[in-house]
């Protein structure tokens, strides 16, 4: 199953820079996962104490009491490939964007993409864009 983040292209310029990296979940996160049940959309990344998290992701997981779905999950990934994103995104005014969530094999892993935000007169612009793309193609397709 692969789970996708709708809003990151429209939310943020992203680079062809990507990084590969595993979650930290309890089971029934796992298993709701697996069955397509969660959304990024809202989700963004953090860095605290030189460690990862994954922030507003929501995994929602049916039988459990006291559950939250949007909680802090540590995203694991080696001290080498930490220290790189965090030079990078210094270097580069950058920000961590979870793009998409899949499973390989037994394991969950997330896509990471360092990305600048977009600002609200980007965001008009990328939506005439695709607008008037849409609207040529349309008149091909006519003739």
């Amino acid at each position: 199953m692969r789970i996708f983040n709708k809003r990151a292209r429209y939310e943020y310029e992203l680079t062809p820079e990507k990084v590969e990296a595993g979650i930290s979940l309890k089971g029934i996160e796992a298993k709701s996962i697996r069955e397509g049940r969660a959304d990024l959309s809202q989700s963004h990344v953090r860095v605290l104490n030189n460690e990862i998290f994954l922030i507003n992701a929501n995994i929602p997981a049916e039988g459990m009491q006291k559950y939250e779905p949007t909680r802090m999950r540590k995203l694991l990934l080696h001290r080498k490939q930490i220290l790189s994103i965090l030079t990078k995104i210094k270097q580069k005014k950058l920000q961590i964007v979870p793009v998409a969530m899949y499973n390989k094999g037994h394991l969950i892993k997330i896509q990471l993409i360092l990305g600048k935000s977009k600002r609200k007169f980007e965001k008009k612009e990328s939506i005439k864009k695709k607008d008037i793309e849409r609207e040529l193609e349309r008149e091909f397709k006519i003739k």
